[in-house]
């Protein structure tokens, strides 16, 4: 059973930054394994922000692209989504990711709270 756990969201103004961090339980570095990150907004449905393969293949939605970068860090078990140039419509629950490409099997994170407000 794979735990992740998000940090690093909170209330930041337009234009600001922040970096979340999601730690895992289990060693991330395994070809099978690809990790994301998620967002949820109010009445809307989740949504993909960006994930990273083993290989360190990414992928951004448009909404981010050139705003928000993933990275990981194998020896720490730990992947980060920087999030620069905020705006209020990145306001979301942010969830970690691990999607299993083998078996197609999903771990989530509990998530963390984004809020971009003046």
């Amino acid at each position: 059973q794979v735990q992740l756990v998000e940090s690093g969201g909170g209330l930041v103004q337009p234009g600001g930054s922040l970096r979340l961090s999601c730690a895992a339980s289990g060693s991330i570095f395994n070809i099978y394994y690809v990790m994301g990150w998620y967002r949820q907004a109010p009445g809307k449905q989740r949504e993909l922000v960006a994930d990273i393969t083993t290989g360190e293949t990414t992928t951004y939605a448009d909404s981010v692209k050139g705003r928000f970068t993933i990275s990981r860090d194998n020896a720490k078990n730990t992947v980060y989504l920087q999030m620069n140039s905020l705006k209020p419509e990145d306001t979301a629950v942010y969830y970690c990711n691990q999607r299993n490409l083998r078996t197609n099997y999903d771990y989530w994170g509990q998530g963390t709270q984004v809020t971009v407000s003046s």
